[in-house]
């Protein structure tokens, strides 16, 4: 393991991805929409049966204000 990264073991994606919808006043509507994605796509994503991509999680990242890494749940 790298010295320079923790990782955040406490919470998964999914957990992360609920927690900052949340704290942001949003449904899964409203961040699918954002995200020009299903509704049923971030319900995915918050019950861990599939991960985002690469490109939902940078639009993520900006909306949300957090880093990639945040989200992922690595920790500089």
């Amino acid at each position: 393991m790298n010295e320079y990264f923790s990782y955040n073991i406490n919470m998964t994606i999914g957990e992360i991805i609920r927690s900052l919808r949340i704290e942001n006043k949003m449904t899964q509507t409203d961040l699918a929409s954002h995200l020009f994605i299903s509704q049923d796509t971030i319900s995915l994503w918050e019950r861990n049966k599939s991960l985002p991509d690469v490109k939902s999680v940078i639009k993520m990242a900006a909306l949300f204000e957090v880093t990639t890494d945040y989200i992922l749940g690595v920790e500089k």
